[in-house]
């Protein structure tokens, strides 16, 4: 199973990674912000996740780890 991390002070809410999620898992949060008052993406379940990490691979900010 893999397990998505995601850097909350680095994430930029951009959403390229909700998009490229092909299990449409990654999404962004509303519940908190992080310093710079941006919405952060997080998995909604890691259970689904089949570690390909197209997330981590369009994330201009390389904020997500995708662990295996």
């Amino acid at each position: 199973m893999a397990k998505i991390t995601v850097d909350f002070e680095k994430c930029k809410g951009c959403s390229l990674c909700t998009v490229s999620c092909p299990k449409k898992i990654v999404k962004l949060q509303k519940e908190k912000r992080n310093r710079k008052g941006y919405f952060t993406a997080r998995c909604t379940d890691d259970s689904l996740c089949i570690g390909c990490a197209m997330c981590a691979v369009m994330c201009p900010d390389c904020a997500i780890t995708v662990e295996k």
